[in-house]
């Protein structure tokens, strides 16, 4: 898919959500989706992502962390740069702030399109996905305390169905369903694979005819 029609989707998408216009629901909202009636926090803690798609000669990818077996919380899970949003920011500045402290990008490389979809965790967290084109040129510099690895995976991989999953486990006592992804050795679960189904959802749907 070329750049520019990610753009118009994305900005598309945006656009509308930020005005109130009605838009087609996206296939998954929240780690709850999947998985029936749960207990859901009673109040959410806003934090932001970037979804970085990486303008390559040869096609856009999609980058992405691993991050450290040692972390508190998602210990070795693949995820969006991003994080807990500061007083004072919203959702981009949260996003550009969190991807260079993660890997190192400084915000000149990055063109921010639009933020789409919420998506709710079940830690809690209301994510808000930035999604930004990012120009090629930069040097990773992955923070070590969180960070253990970045990696790029082509767009294309996530625009085909055929690699969307439906996994289980069982978490706190409960039998808990979530989307993942695999690619090669890396697996791609839970809200990170979510937000990208919501992804592919915007960059695949089909649009009416203009009048």
């Amino acid at each position: 898919m070329r750049v520019e029609e990610i753009v118009r989707r994305v900005r598309d998408r945006s656009d509308r959500l930020a005005s109130g216009l009605p838009v087609a629901q996206p296939p998954i909202g929240s780690d709850f989706s999947l998985s029936g009636v749960v207990p859901v926090p009673d109040t959410w803690k806003p934090a932001s992502v970037l979804v970085p798609l990486v303008d390559r000669a040869e096609g856009v990818t999609v980058l992405l962390t691993q991050r450290t077996a040692d972390m508190p919380s998602h210990a070795g899970q693949i995820a969006f740069p991003g994080g807990r949003r500061e007083p004072g920011e919203d959702a981009i500045a949260t996003a550009l702030r969190e991807t260079e402290e993660e890997v190192g990008i400084p915000r000149h490389f990055i063109d921010v399109v639009g933020t789409i979809d919420l998506y709710r965790t079940g830690t809690g967290f209301e994510i808000t996905p930035v999604v930004g084109i990012v120009t090629p040129g930069f040097t990773i510099r992955a923070q070590a305390r969180e960070v253990a690895d970045v990696f790029e995976v082509p767009l294309d991989h996530f625009l085909d169905e055929v690699n969307h999953q439906i996994g289980s486990r069982e978490y706190q006592g409960r039998q808990r369903r979530y989307y993942a992804m695999p690619y090669g050795d890396r697996y791609i679960w839970g809200a990170t694979a979510g937000m990208l189904k919501n992804l592919y959802f915007i960059l695949t749907a089909k649009e009416a005819a203009a009048a």
